[in-house]
């Protein structure tokens, strides 16, 4: 079993104090089961102190657009999603749970994953410590960066052409 923080073993005020970067992701495979390709993986960044999974929820679009809670056990092959079981700390709420699904395409299951950035723990802890606090964060995804090169790409030819 991963190291996870559980409701029987809460984060306390100071290990929060030492916490980095928390983000959460969602992600989301066609039909009701995952192949289990990327677990392997995040399990990985656990292992090498990349990141900490607070918690973890897994749910099902069906294809008249309901959506169901789905227990680690139901999986008939849990995809490795079980090292993570007992991942909870309560901050996926119902209505979190509620906007996930919201982006999910019919059909579809997925699992919402919180988690730690532990590499970033030391300049998080620098930075609070200073009394100085993060006021914005966000991601650029990796279309919207394949687009941009592309776009610079086809604007240097079109300089070098004319």
């Amino acid at each position: 079993m991963l190291e996870t923080p559980t409701k029987e073993a809460p984060m306390t005020d100071e290990s929060v104090l030492e916490m980095g970067p928390i983000d959460y992701i969602v992600l989301e495979w066609p039909g009701r089961q995952p192949k289990g390709d990327a677990v392997p993986l995040i399990i990985d960044l656990v292992e090498r102190g990349i990141i900490r999974v607070l918690d973890i929820a897994l749910m099902v679009k069906g294809e008249d657009g309901s959506v169901a809670a789905i227990d680690l056990g139901e999986f008939e092959d849990p995809a490795g999603f079980d090292a993570f079981e007992g991942a909870s700390t309560g901050l996926i709420s119902e209505a979190d749970l509620v906007d996930a699904a919201e982006a999910l395409n019919p059909g579809t299951c997925a699992a919402v994953l919180v988690w730690e950035n532990r590499w970033a723990a030391p300049v998080a802890v620098a930075l609070r410590q200073s009394g100085g606090q993060l006021v914005a964060s966000g991601r650029i995804g990796i279309q919207a960066v394949l687009a941009a090169l592309e776009l610079a790409e086809a604007q240097a030819e079109a300089t070098t052409t004319s």
